[in-house]
């Protein structure tokens, strides 16, 4: 009996255990980063976000058109309190602007703080599965060394087999100017454009 679209659908749609843990995982690891913030830093989380809604800009033009209608007379009855130029109204939004941008800055920090753990993290996840990818290379010529599987010689595969330093990443990367970054891409393509492919020999059968 084939199963039926709607059968198809939840099946998709239901997370696997796997995929339910990490979510779970990173979940718990930003509600611990957002328990350590201070008060003022989570103050001007709430300020950020508000001053970056649709309401808030709505809220400033209808508030400056009122200042705007009251002190220039275009209202019979309304007595102006700020005649032009504004300069009450001047003072007010001057300093709406600074505590704003304080405030966006403090935000700012505290995301900068959040991004650079993400980085540390990902570039620890990474090393991890660089040195397990190089532990499988390694166990699987050792492996195809055992069964005499014939394998053709590549001067990559030890390079491959051993762990990476990320010192002779780190000093590599800061050899190469920011502009031959391109060139020696391109070269090193077609240099391993030009190597030719090894051919896989079977082996004989006695």
């Amino acid at each position: 009996m084939e199963p039926t679209e709607n059968q198809s659908l939840n099946s998709n749609a239901a997370p696997s255990a796997l995929l339910a843990q990490n979510v779970a995982a990173v979940a718990q690891l930003e509600a611990a980063e957002r328990a350590r913030l201070s008060a003022s830093e989570r103050f001007s989380d709430v300020v950020a976000r508000a001053a970056g809604t649709g309401w808030f800009a709505a809220l400033h033009v209808a508030w400056f058109a009122v200042w705007i209608a009251w002190n220039s007379e275009l209202v019979r009855g309304w007595r102006p309190f700020d005649p032009l130029p504004f300069a009450f109204l001047t003072l007010i939004v001057s300093l709406e602007a600074i505590f704003l941008s304080i405030f966006v800055l403090i935000s700012q920090n505290s995301l900068t703080r959040l991004s650079e753990r993400r980085a540390q993290l990902d570039l620890q996840i990474n090393l991890l599965a660089e040195q397990e990818s190089s532990k499988t290379v390694a166990l699987l010529e050792r492996i195809a060394q055992q069964l005499h599987v014939p394998v053709p010689e590549d001067p990559c595969d030890s390079e491959l087999a051993s762990p990476t330093d990320i010192r002779d990443v780190v000093s590599t990367l800061e050899g190469v100017q920011p502009g031959e970054t391109q060139r020696v891409a391109k070269s090193a393509k077609g240099v391993a454009g030009n190597d030719p492919k090894p051919k896989f020999e079977r082996p004989r059968r006695g």
